[in-house]
């Protein structure tokens, strides 16, 4: 007897088709990935169909969390119209909008592998980097892409370039790419991380925390596409409104809080982080010979990424 359509949405981490990951792979590997989406009824059922392909080429089991986050457009709707052909999909929904940070933390609580990442639901990542991803983090508990040629608008570019300089010198952030949104954790670690920010601050803040935790991080250069439909969700008036929630987060948690480390972030910043083994083989060809295997740490000379 087929299983019914709530069967399907709650069977998770339910096996997977086709060649899986396999070089170095864990016993049982098992990954979680938490898509964020907020009227993106135009690209949804692209982005689950994608994410559905992908995870069941790398990975025996796993399972695709889509956090509508108050929709109004019709995206729950356009979800539950494909939950039939998406074994592995579940569908959570906010009731009302509460922000990026809000549904991330949504979809981490209710992840059950032991492996959990997330990216965005327009469909400008290549999920298939999951695989390398995820065999960095047998080494590292938080695996963080950055987009190479990045397919962006120059705006978009170079208010992102100051953002994560700023990021890097106020917070200590470590990473080339703060908000570049294809990052691989292991669970234990995210238990540690959860965002409080309900907006766009998400991602510099899980990363502060993971420095002032002493976690390491590897960055790896991650394929990056223009965006599929819909419209971007960040505008010019997110940019005072992260700003502002920047200068409280390090006045309340590296100024006024217990210290684990010196307040000045900057000092941090010269932190080396661990090698990046590999790349993608549809990025190394674009990358120079040695940026692939050198250190990310902002002390050695490198390209930034917009």
């Amino acid at each position: 007897m087929p299983k019914s359509k709530h069967t399907q949405r709650e069977t998770a981490l339910s096996r997977g088709g086709g060649s899986r990951y396999r070089p170095g792979r864990m016993d049982a590997p098992a990954i979680s990935l938490v898509l964020p989406a907020f009227n993106e009824a135009a690209v949804i059922a692209t982005a689950v169909a994608e994410a559905e392909a992908a995870l069941s080429r790398l990975f025996d089991r796993f399972e695709i969390l889509v956090v509508d986050d108050g929709s109004i457009d019709g995206t729950s709707q356009a979800v539950r119209d494909i939950l039939n052909r998406s074994p592995h999909t579940r569908l959570i929904r906010h009731t009302e909008n509460r922000g990026y940070g809000a549904a991330l933390r949504t979809g981490f609580e209710a992840a059950t592998a032991d492996l959990v990442a997330f990216t965005d639901a327009d469909c400008q990542f290549d999920l298939l980097d999951l695989g390398p991803m995820a065999r960095l983090a047998e080494e590292s508990p938080i695996v963080a892409g950055y987009r190479y040629d990045r397919q962006d608008s120059w705006r978009r570019r170079f208010y992102s370039r100051g953002y994560n300089v700023l990021a890097r010198a106020v917070l200590g952030t470590r990473v080339r790419d703060c908000d570049c949104a294809l990052k691989v954790f292991r669970r234990a670690a995210l238990a540690k991380l959860l965002p409080e920010s309900r907006g766009f601050f998400v991602n510099a803040e899980m990363l502060t925390r993971a420095r002032l935790l002493k976690l390491p991080v590897v960055e790896m250069p991650v394929t990056h596409r223009p965006r599929l439909g819909g419209e971007s969700k960040v505008s010019l008036w997110d940019i005072p409104r992260t700003l502002r929630t920047m200068l409280a987060f390090w006045w309340r948690e590296l100024v006024v809080g217990v210290r684990r480390e010196p307040a000045r972030a900057v000092l941090q910043t010269r932190i080396t982080l661990v090698d990046v083994p590999e790349v993608p083989a549809r990025v190394a060809d674009r990358l120079l010979s040695s940026e692939s295997v050198r250190p990310v740490g902002p002390s050695a000379p490198r390209r930034e990424a917009a």
